[in-house]
């Protein structure tokens, strides 16, 4: 039993041993040429790095021809970034002459930003394409514009630098005001280049994280007649306006003759009152010796002859 109980302490000694001092992984990186101490790796773990991480990314940039330094690529483990991309974007620029240190490609990485990506994307260019863009040219006529932009990765831009829906925005906005200068619509079917090159001239990558090479203007629809349409609805607002006014003059016209008729009314009432104080007029002038009996009868002779000559003049 003591036998057996040395050789499980023995064992297990070992595997502390081992743990703490991880020798086939600095057997590993010594063979490959990246000379990293026992006490190295020791004080990795201690300090929260994954030592097996570290010495794979110096392996991988020594034999690609790097000089990678142990404390920079535990710094920027300890920063959460990646480190084992890290290293691959710079054999990757490295290899394609792509001017690209550690600091860089750290600071692009712990931007939030796919290093590795954005190299790539400097070898070989991406297609970018937008989304329909609508504008209308000086006759009148809508078109629906689709492009592709062809862009690489700016290197120097990515940390800060803005991102593609910038690029796609900007392009989109030069295609509004290309096709808006153009006089006719069919200027710009026959000829849709000129569209491509005017918004390529005006730099429309300047602060963004890309370099445009190319925009290709993909396809072009013709939409709807908004210079006719605009007519339409304009001449629907003159007749609504027309009818608003005429049916105004009508209110006031109509006012007008319900006031003139009450005014008639109102004379023809007070005509009514003085006829009927005539009669008592009459009386009162009799009595106080104002007014003959030949007076009365010589008045009711002159109004039997005009009645007579309104009769004859109205037959």
């Amino acid at each position: 039993m003591d036998i057996y109980l040395i050789i499980a302490i023995i064992i297990i000694a070992l595997i502390i041993l081992l743990w703490f001092f991880p020798v086939a992984l600095w057997f590993q990186a010594l063979l490959s040429g990246v000379h990293v101490s026992l006490v190295q790796l020791v004080l990795m773990r201690w300090r929260g790095v994954n030592p097996r991480t570290i010495v794979y990314a110096l392996i991988t940039g020594t034999k690609a021809g790097l000089k990678l330094k142990a404390n920079e690529l535990e710094a920027h483990y300890l920063a959460k970034g990646h480190v084992t991309k890290v290293v691959q974007a710079l054999i990757s620029a490295n290899k394609a002459n792509i001017p690209l240190d550690f600091q860089m490609a750290a600071a692009i990485d712990l931007a939030g930003r796919d290093v590795l990506d954005a190299v790539q994307m400097s070898v070989n260019p991406k297609v970018i394409t937008t989304p329909p863009v609508t504008a209308v040219a000086k006759d009148g006529i809508q078109l629906i514009a689709t492009a592709r932009v062809t862009v690489r990765a700016n290197i120097k831009q990515l940390v800060g630098g803005a991102g593609e829906e910038t690029i796609l925005a900007r392009v989109g906005e030069g295609i509004v005001s290309s096709i808006g200068s153009s006089e006719s619509h069919k200027a710009v079917l026959e000829n849709p280049d000129t569209i491509s090159k005017t918004v390529l001239n005006k730099g429309l990558d300047a602060g963004t994280a890309f370099e445009i090479l190319s925009i290709d203007i993909a396809d072009i629809d013709v939409g709807k007649n908004i210079g006719a349409v605009l007519q339409m609805d304009q001449a629907d607002a003159d007749k609504n306006i027309a009818q608003a006014r005429a049916e105004e003059r009508r209110a006031m016209a109509v006012a007008q003759e319900q006031e003139m008729k009450a005014k008639a009314q109102e004379a023809r009432a007070k005509v009514i009152e003085a006829e009927a104080q005539v009669p008592l007029a009459m009386a009162q002038a009799f009595r106080e010796g104002n007014l003959g009996i030949m007076d009365y009868y010589r008045m009711k002779n002159i109004q039997s002859d005009t009645e007579m000559r309104e009769s004859i003049a109205k037959d």
